[in-house]
């Protein structure tokens, strides 16, 4: 662990201390060294459940896939963000990179804690890196109305829990995540234990975020810059995912009655955010809210609880990582050109950047699940499980699954499609740092086709 942990934290120095011409290319090449030193935890062995045991920090199955996702992400953000801070002073260049590394030692360490308050204080960590990201660097005015909707429903979210936890760690006198699992059940009768039931789970379910709680997450997707909006999608949006599989184990009693409404939430959610998906005109805020319903499966997935479930939503939230941070980085390179985000004034790309189409079209067939990717999988396993417990999800699943790929082909046909408008007069051409990004993003989704295992999580 502390392999990956102590050069990340030295990366820091390197921002700092090297010369302005070599600044992007140096942390690109650390970061990206780290990220492929991080594939080893992939390699070790998991059948004893956890390797890499300190009393701190331990990875397991489950947690495994997305500290690899965290790594990978970062010489990402480097490469993708390297355009859009150019022309700023070089201190501020090496803060943004700064910030960067700092939210991905947050994440690793909130993905690797065995305690659970030291993941719940690393989690509610991510929030100040991601608010200064979004508050400082977006694009619009509206940013800081953005950053004020992301801090508030995460905090009114997660306060909740705490006091939820201190009130376990009083009754239980442990709060290890090694030891939760062995406890023995407690019998919840009481108003107070529901309360308590749902405090748990609340601040999760609203960094997921479930239907109805999602209201910070367009905002902030829109308005963040690059490297928030991939960093948002990719990994932050599981850390509510993990959490839940996390809790889970120890609500288990009463969670077969008390989770329907957030079933039934999450499943109407899915058809919900994709019909708003057929009706956006902003290509960012058509990404966000597919967003949201691809995570609403993943909530209804954790909450039925079976190990389908679970292994459904562990590989839907690698997947989607990859899908969405790598649709996140097309829209910003359209951005880029025509300095748009509405759909309608920037299309017909396909006969100027025939090769960006390309990219467009595997990571949109990648959004609508195209067999044998592993977004396919991971919402057929969602999908069978939800069918197993009642017979009437298949309703909601189904006409969930079938907005998915009317919005993703609608989105891919109206931005490479037709004709190119008369405005467009001039469009940089693609570069190949750009191919790069795409090439990493979409090169390990397709990777795990031929070995699905490293992201099945316990069931493996």
């Amino acid at each position: 662990m502390l392999k990956i942990l102590a050069p990340t934290i030295f990366l820091f120095a390197s921002t700092w201390f090297t010369p302005k011409k070599h600044l992007w290319s140096s942390t690109l090449l650390y970061s990206l060294i780290i990220a492929v030193a991080s594939l080893l935890w992939l390699a070790a062995p998991s059948e004893t459940g956890w390797s890499f045991l300190s009393p701190y920090m331990a990875s397991d199955p489950l947690s495994t896939p997305l500290l690899v996702l965290t790594c990978w992400l970062l010489p990402l953000m480097v490469l993708a963000s390297q355009n859009h801070l150019k022309t700023e002073p070089t201190n501020r260049q090496r803060t943004y990179i700064s910030l960067l590394i700092s939210l991905q030692i947050f994440l690793i360490m909130a993905f690797s804690a065995t305690e659970v308050i030291m993941f719940y204080v690393m989690f509610e960590a991510t929030l100040i890196p991601t608010l200064i990201i979004i508050t400082r660097w977006g694009n619009q005015m509206e940013r800081l109305n953005a950053g004020t909707y992301f801090l508030f429903y995460t905090l009114a979210g997660s306060l909740p829990l705490l006091v939820a936890l201190l009130v376990y760690q009083s009754s239980a006198g442990t709060l290890s995540f090694l030891t939760l699992p062995h406890l023995p059940h407690i019998q919840l009768h009481t108003w107070a234990d529901k309360l308590w039931w749902a405090a748990c789970l609340l601040a999760f379910l609203v960094k997921m975020p479930l239907y109805g709680a999602h209201l910070w997450l367009p905002k902030a997707h829109v308005e963040a810059p690059i490297a928030g909006s991939m960093v948002l999608a990719a990994v932050l949006l599981k850390l509510g995912g993990y959490g839940m599989m996390r809790v889970l184990i120890v609500l288990d009693p009463l969670t077969k009655e008390l989770s329907y409404p957030f079933i039934i939430l999450a499943l109407w959610g899915v058809i919900m955010t994709g019909s708003i998906c057929l009706r956006q005109t902003d290509l960012k805020s058509l990404i966000a809210y597919s967003s949201v319903s691809h995570m609403g499966l993943v909530a209804a997935g954790i909450l039925i609880q079976t190990p389908w479930g679970f292994t459904g939503a562990l590989i839907l939230m690698i997947a989607h990582g990859l899908t969405s941070s790598a649709l996140f980085c097309l829209a910003n390179t359209n951005y880029e050109r025509t300095h748009s985000r509405t759909m309608l004034l920037a299309r017909g790309l396909q006969t100027v950047l025939p090769l960006t189409a390309t990219w467009w079209f595997i990571a949109s067939l990648a959004n609508l699940a195209l067999p044998p990717l592993p977004n396919l999988m991971g919402e057929l396993m969602i999908i069978t499980s939800l069918f197993n417990w009642s017979m009437w999800t298949l309703i909601l699943t189904g006409l969930g699954t079938l907005i998915t790929a009317s919005y993703s082909l609608y989105m891919f046909l109206l931005t490479q499609r037709g004709p190119l408008p008369n405005h467009l007069i001039s469009l940089d051409p693609s570069h190949s740092r750009e191919h790069l990004l795409l090439t990493l993003h979409l090169l390990p989704l397709l990777l795990l086709i031929l070995k699905p295992e490293l992201v099945w999580g316990w069931t493996a």
